[in-house]
């Protein structure tokens, strides 16, 4: 498995976009918005790391002749 740095770019600009948007609504008085935004973020995020993480454990198998 050879993680790319691609991907570490990836989880930084959406956390970069994120960040951004949620002071932009905060500062019109959208709170409640900018927490939504910022929770989907990290799911995304999360989905992100969830596959790399999949990968590595499909790896990890192949390695050790568990499949």
């Amino acid at each position: 498995m050879n993680i790319e740095v691609n991907t570490i770019f990836q989880v930084a600009g959406i956390g970069i976009i994120i960040a951004m948007i949620h002071t932009v609504l905060k500062q019109m008085g959208k709170e409640d918005i900018a927490h939504w935004v910022t929770l989907i973020g990290f799911v995304v995020v999360l989905f992100m790391v969830i596959r790399m993480l999949d990968g590595l454990l499909q790896e990890i198998k192949t390695i050790f002749l568990f499949q």
